[in-house]
């Protein structure tokens, strides 16, 4: 891919990591539900991280017309399913179930994989391993961000089912 379409598709992932994380702080405010309020603001806020390392690579990149040796190739680990059972953990009951934040919990989920499928599409697009790690990193963490809200829907939608996936229960007869 030429480097002016690379540049191209970076300023497409910025606009959307930025509206990905504008999405997730308007709900982190609006959300009334403990879980949805954490995993949303945790998720804004991953998304702003991935939007700086893009401005950074643009940046670095539109100087220098090629992959920059400097950019770094790691981004904070995402924790949302940390979050997730941390907020579960001092919930005592599971919280109502509120159809704005699953409505936008469908709706990020929808984005998310979106992420996937282009983060991997710019992945198999290009030749040099560190600019292939970069996007399958960001592709990583963007799956793990859709897994993430998955499972809050399942929790908010059916705690039972969540709790029994979540803690392996098995019939083993012991």
């Amino acid at each position: 891919m030429p480097g002016k379409e690379r540049l191209q598709a970076i300023d497409v992932a910025l606009n959307n990591e930025m509206r990905e994380h504008r999405f997730y702080m308007q709900h982190a405010e609006k959300s009334g539900n403990p879980v949805g309020k954490a995993m949303f603001r945790r998720i804004g806020e991953e998304e702003l991280e991935h939007y700086r390392r893009l401005q950074e690579l643009h940046a670095k990149w539109q100087k220098a017309e090629k992959w920059p040796e400097t950019v770094p190739l790691k981004v904070r680990d995402t924790s949302v399913k940390d979050v997730l059972l941390g907020v579960l953990k001092k919930v005592e009951q599971g919280p109502a179930t509120d159809a704005d934040d699953l409505a936008a919990i469908r709706t990020a989920i929808d984005f998310e994989f979106k992420g996937v499928t282009f983060y991997e599409k710019l992945r198999d697009m290009v030749e040099d391993p560190k600019e292939k790690a970069f996007f399958a990193l960001l592709a990583g963490i963007e799956k793990e961000h859709a897994l993430s809200l998955q499972d809050a829907e399942l929790f908010l939608t059916d705690p039972e089912s969540y709790y029994r996936k979540t803690e392996h229960h098995t019939l083993d007869g012991v």
